[in-house]
């Protein structure tokens, strides 16, 4: 097949269009994010955040909070194959930068460090046939194994000459990819690394905007967009879920670099005045999980110490007493809890936060 005659079954439509005028105007506000001295710690969390919902997604149990003692080389307690995936995922992920996403041996190159001791054909496509199953239901069946290459190289071709917006050819690049399905395991982390490393060669930001963790928490809206695109033979179901995932991720990024999130508070905003102070006690208190409390960002910093100081409070206090804004201030909560710092009690609008295993002068 001639890279002209690649036609992916696709139809642009004005959801898409509208979706993608969002979007653009949502990356703007989420350059800032990656400008500063910020931007280092910044981008070091997120990328923990994708490597953890990515294996996530593939049932990879191990919390955040051990993905982040593996990064910092810490010996962790877990299946072996589990963690096996974290490095892998991390040495993997330190090769995006620099993959060059048109090229199949940067592709195989990926694969064999992301599955490295974990699959027998790592670095390779697969050599036999492949289904997916719904527990014994078929939903798909990928094509034979002998047109796998031929497959990616014309895909590869057409991401190349296609005038569709990166944020939509993208999209459809990551359908063709998983209905492809070229590896013979792997193929859903590697599917939405790539859609990663083609959107991080238009526009750097999306190299460490943690989309995993978004798809993670909409995953069965996720199979379902692939599933309803096999049955429909047209991606543009699939390509509308992406980039509403891309808008709100964006989105979440670009309240994350409101001036007010990081800024100290200045007045009378019942948050401590030392805050690196309470986190160093808490620290002290606190050994085990000391690492993680250095990489937070400040804004976490800030409930935590005021959470330890005045003990369970509702997210609209804490919002309005640390001049966070309610968007951001969820997904720092959500952070938070993850890393298994502080817990939730209650629900809807009798919610409260606290400090979950920390208590003033406890393991001193």
């Amino acid at each position: 097949m001639s890279e002209s005659e690649y036609k992916p079954p696709f139809t642009m439509n004005d959801v898409i269009v509208d979706l993608v005028s969002r979007a653009s105007y949502e990356l703007g506000r989420a350059s800032v994010m990656m400008q500063g001295d910020h931007s280092v710690h910044l981008r070091r969390q997120n990328r923990i955040r994708t490597v953890h919902s990515s294996l996530a997604i593939e049932h990879n149990t191990l919390t955040l909070g051990q993905v982040t003692a593996i990064l910092d080389g810490k010996r962790v307690l877990g299946d072996p194959r589990e963690i096996r995936e974290v490095k892998n995922a991390f040495n993997a992920y330190d090769l995006l930068v620099d993959a060059n996403p048109m090229s199949v041996k940067a592709l195989l190159d990926t694969h064999r460090a992301m599955m490295n001791s974990l699959a027998d054909e790592a670095g390779r496509f697969r050599t036999q046939g492949v289904g997916i199953f719904d527990g014994d239901r078929l939903v798909h069946m990928a094509p034979p194994a002998e047109f796998v290459a031929g497959q990616i190289g014309d895909l590869i071709a057409w991401y190349g000459e296609s005038t569709f917006h990166p944020l939509v050819k993208s999209a459809v690049f990551h359908y063709e990819f998983e209905f492809i399905h070229p590896f013979q395991d792997g193929n859903g982390r590697m599917g939405r690394f790539w859609h990663t490393a083609l959107l991080g060669q238009w526009n750097h930001v999306f190299y460490w905007l943690p989309v995993e963790e978004l798809i993670q928490k909409n995953q069965q809206g996720y199979y379902d967009a692939l599933g309803a695109a096999d049955a429909q033979t047209d991606s543009s179901g699939f390509v509308e879920f992406m980039l509403g995932l891309f808008v709100n991720a964006l989105e979440e990024a670009g309240s994350a670099s409101d001036p007010c999130v990081g800024a100290s508070a200045t007045g009378d905003t019942g948050a401590s005045k030392d805050a690196p102070g309470t986190l160093a006690e808490i620290g002290r208190s606190w050994p085990e999980l000391a690492d993680v409390l250095d990489n937070l960002a400040e804004p976490e910093h800030r409930v935590l110490a005021y959470l330890h100081e005045r003990g369970p409070s509702r997210p609209a206090e804490l919002s309005e007493r640390l001049r966070i804004p309610l968007r951001s201030l969820q997904r720092i909560n959500k952070h938070l809890v993850d890393l298994e710092l502080i817990e939730a009690q209650g629900k809807s609008s009798g919610r409260r936060y606290s400090i979950k295993r920390h208590k003033a002068g406890e393991g001193s």
